[in-house]
This record gives C-alpha cells, sequence and structure tokens, in this order.
C-alpha cells in the first residue's frame, strides 16, 4: 500500500525559501577543534555576506561518542566568537527541532519512503558496524538487495531487526559539483549500499545531513574535502527525492605539517586551549579565517579583519585546494597585532586577571603595569612571568650590575645607587615624572650618560635584566618605601 504523503507535504511546505541559509551541525563529542571553529567561521560568513540565515544544529545520533557538557561548550565557544546563530536548539526556528535525536521519526519515514520508491531496501544481514566503516560490504553479494517488497516487509512484519540501505544503481556514473573543486565524476560500481537507517531506529549521519538540511531550507552545506567521497552519494539521495542539491562548498583539511592533519589525540590544541595558551578570540578567528581563504581584489595584499570586516569581503571563490597548515608562530604574530591595537582600558581588562596571578599586593598598580606590558607582549599567558618581580624582589646576582652598552660595573652602579636613593628619598611626589626629572638631573650633575644611571636603578628596583618598562616606570609603581627598600638592598651587595 501506497504511504500517505499527507506528512511529507506538510514539512515540504515549512521549508523557508528566498535566501541563503546555511548550517553548522557539530557533534556534541568534545572541544571546538580548530577545523570545526573554521567551518562554524566560513558557514556563518557565507550566510552574512548574502543577508542569509544561520542556523546551528546539534547533530546527535552517533549516541556512543557523545561527551557530557560538549553542548555547553559548543554554545559558549559560539557565543564567545560572536557567531551568533538565527535558528537553533536555543532559540527555536521555523525548523524546529534543531537536534537530531529529537528528529528520530522524521527519518524513518523518509527512509520508508525510499524503500517505497525503489531507491532504498530493507536489509536483514548479520553485519557489524566496524565491517561497515571498513568498507569491506560487497553489494552484489548482499541477498537483502534482491527481496522483493512483499518478501521484505512479511519479515519486517514479523519482527526481524533491519537496516534501510540506499539501493546505488549498478552501473552508470554520477557527477556532483562543488565550488572549491568543480564537477567530480565517479563510478556508482565504486560506492556501497551505504547504511541510512540503523537497527536501533536512528539514522546514519550521512542520511541524516541530507533530510535535515533539505527540510531546513539549506543552500550551502560547508564541510571537509574528507566528505567528498560520502557526495555522490548525498547526490542520489536528494536525487531519489527529487530535491534540489544545494551548493557544496568542501574545504581542504588544517594540517599541522604537510603530512599529518590537525588532530587532538596528537595533542594539537582546540579553541579552547588556544584561548588557555593566552591567545584573544578576535586574533584566532582572523586567523583560522585565512587557514585556507584569502581575500580577491582590492583587500588582496590584506590580513587583519574584524569579524564584520570578514562578512563584508568574504567569498567562496577566495577558498583554496590546498591544505592550509597551522602555523602558531603566525597566530602569535597575530595576537600581538590584536593587543596592540586594543585601548588601554581594553588591554587592562584582558591583562588584570594574568596580573593578578602573579601580583597580589592590592596597592600595586594594575592599570600601570598593563600600561607597561601592551607593547611587549604577544600572548597574555606570558604576563604572570613577566610582572613576578613587582610581588616579590627575586634573587639576583650581582653581574647583573654590569653592562657594556649601559657603560656600568660594580663600581659605577655602586656610585650611582649611593648618589640616587638619597636624592629619590627627597621626593615629595612620587610621580613618574618627579622620578624621571630627578633621576635624568642626577644624571647631568654626575656628567654621565642616562643609561648609566638608569641601569643599576633598574636593576637593583627588578633584579632582573629585561623588565616591561623603564627604571622610572618600575620605581614609580613599586612605591617609595618598596623601591627605596630594594635600592638599598642592591647598594649592599655591591659594597659586600
Amino acid at each position: 500500500m501506497a504511504m500517505d504523503m499527507t506528512y511529507f507535504d506538510a514539512m515540504e511546505a515549512k521549508i523557508p525559501h528566498g535566501k541563503i541559509r546555511t548550517r553548522f551541525a557539530p557533534s556534541p563529542t568534545g572541544y571546538m577543534h580548530v577545523g570545526n571553529l573554521r567551518t562554524a567561521l566560513y558557514t556563518w560568513l557565507i550566510a552574512r555576506n548574502g543577508g542569509g540565515t544561520f542556523i546551528l544544529r546539534i547533530e546527535d545520533t552517533d549516541q556512543g561518542r557523545l561527551v557530557e557538557g560538549a553542548t555547553d561548550v559548543i554554545y559558549r565557544t559560539m557565543a564567545e566568537c560572536g557567531l551568533n546563530h538565527d535558528e537553533g536548539p536555543d532559540v527555536g526556528g521555523p525548523v524546529a527541532p534543531y537536534i537530531q535525536s529529537e528528529r528520530r521519526d522524521t527519518y524513518g519515514k523518509y527512509a520508508r519512503l525510499l524503500v517505497e520508491k525503489g531507491f532504498a531496501y530493507y536489509c536483514f544481514c548479520e553485519k557489524t558496524e566496524s565491517e561497515e566503516d571498513a568498507g569491506d560490504f560487497n553489494r552484489a553479494a548482499d541477498p537483502c538487495r534482491s527481496l522483493t517488497p512483499e518478501e521484505a516487509q512479511a519479515r519486517v512484519d514479523a519482527g526481524e531487526p533491519y537496516v534501510i540501505r540506499q539501493r546505488i544503481p549498478e552501473s552508470g556514473t554520477t557527477t556532483f559539483h562543488d565550488a572549491i573543486f568543480g564537477d567530480i565524476t565517479v563510478e556508482n560500481a565504486t560506492l556501497d549500499d551505504q547504511v541510512l537507517l540503523k537497527r536501533d531506529g536512528l539514522p546514519t549521519y550521512n542520511f541524516a545531513n541530507v533530510i535535515d538540511d533539505h527540510l531546513m531550507g539549506i543552500t550551502h552545506v560547508v564541510r571537509g574535502s574528507e566528505y567528498l567521497s560520502s557526495a555522490p552519494k548525498y547526490d542520489l539521495l536528494y536525487q531519489s527525492f527529487g530535491w534540489e542539491v544545494p551548493t557544496y562548498v568542501h574545504c581542504s583539511p588544517v594540517m599541522r605539517d604537510q603530512h599529518n592533519k590537525m588532530s587532538k589525540r596528537h595533542g594539537d590544541p582546540s579553541y579552547e586551549d588556544l584561548k588557555a595558551q593566552g591567545y584573544l578570540t578576535e586574533a584566532i578567528l582572523n586567523y583560522v579565517a585565512l587557514l585556507g581563504w584569502s581575500p580577491r581584489g582590492d583587500q588582496a595584499e590584506r590580513e587583519v579583519f574584524s569579524l564584520n570586516e570578514l562578512a563584508e569581503v568574504f567569498d567562496i571563490g577566495g577558498i583554496s585546494k590546498s591544505p592550509a597548515i597551522f602555523d602558531i608562530e603566525k597566530l602569535t604574530h597575530f595576537n600581538a597585532l590584536y593587543l596592540r591595537a586594543m585601548t588601554p582600558e581594553a588591554f587592562h581588562a584582558v591583562a588584570e586577571p594574568c596580573i593578578r596571578q602573579a601580583v597580589k599586593n592590592p596597592a600595586l598598580d594594575t592599570r600601570a603595569i598593563a600600561a607597561l606590558l601592551q607593547a611587549r607582549c604577544e600572548k597574555l599567558t606570558e604576563i604572570p612571568e613577566k610582572v613576578a618581580f613587582f610581588e616579590a624582589l627575586p634573587a639576583y646576582e650581582r653581574d647583573l650590575f654590569t653592562n657594556k652598552k649601559s657603560k656600568t660595573n660594580d663600581e659605577v652602579s655602586r656610585r650611582m645607587l649611593e648618589s640616587v636613593i638619597p636624592a629619590m628619598e627627597e621626593l615629595t611626589d612620587w610621580t613618574q615624572e618627579a622620578i624621571h626629572d630627578c633621576l635624568i638631573d642626577l644624571a647631568a650633575k654626575l656628567e654621565v650618560k642616562n643609561a648609566t644611571l638608569m641601569w643599576p636603578v633598574r636593576i637593583a628596583a627588578a633584579g632582573q635584566a629585561v623588565t616591561p618598562g623603564g627604571a622610572v616606570e618600575i620605581c614609580q609603581i613599586l612605591g617609595r618605601e618598596e623601591c627605596l627598600w630594594r635600592l638599598g638592598i642592591g647598594l649592599e651587595m655591591l659594597k659586600a
């Protein structure tokens, strides 16, 4: 008996039309790796550039791989990155639900519709998922493929376990078009009769994608080039239903080097890892956008883009066929550019938690410390080590007082500190300007270069050769009492 088409007609009637609709459809199986973030970003950019709709869909059909809390990671990452979705599980929309496990009944109906059309069949063979994944299935040898509809239905009605498989044509070719790779033709004989509906009633990843993308009106599908081999079967499914095929955008992989793809298993960083390593979200997004895409026309030489600027200039034609290599040094370069471009207030906001990891004394001004760091910092995680000397004078050796460029040695440094300490003790205002004028005037009085005086002051105040900021800034931030105490410690060392 033919299936009642009322349900299917109603589903078709709900599909939005008339503008670009893209979707990011992650599986909640862990953190957002760089390749996933790039897919989300490109998908969002295509929608925003074309004035379209961006959809978040959660693909949880593979129940065995789900990780608790991973869906929250997806929401948090998307929100932090500014990749706002117009439709999704949390905001709803015209084609809800947006979680695949909540659409379970839908897939079964469409799988059975394909059986009725002759483009799929019930398979009762005992076959493990590992065998399926290994590609060992021999279509010609499957006795279920040749069962009559009546024979197959009788076994279904008897309660025999089954899967539903796609019936691939035994001969001929299938050609599909990809926006990046062009037309690709494959021999149908090389395609297996993939499972569409598993024994537990849940769809396979490939089948659920096709059904959901059609029913949600998706016009552009962005995914990794590893799915190119699945595309012919996707196309055959669309043809079997009589549906319009969306624009495929297959992106080449993000590599860790010339030979290896990035992989969490091999310790390659996720978005969360990069954040923890001190990279700004804006810098990560900017860099990830350029992993396999480049602007064209008058923007061709440009590298730095805000998210809104990317949305204005992004076009699919700029996506490369070649794999992109993730270069952490290049990301660090981008991060430094973004840190330097921030307003002092914005930089202080992101730097303060890192400063306070090392500087616990509430009397020390984190804004003044941040001002020293902004031009001298590539990653936020560098900050605690750079500023720890403000909290406590580190142990150091007297040979730090010797510096050829500043023309100092132990004797010169001792004489400088012997003059500096009483001069600074007389200061009534402990400001940068007052300290600066005091030290510059003293250098002139002693007839030495400024550096000859400043070097021993900075070494005594900081206890290390490399510091953010110079002697004047460091002394002012430390405060009168701490600064003079440290200078005294340095003088005593030089006298010993």
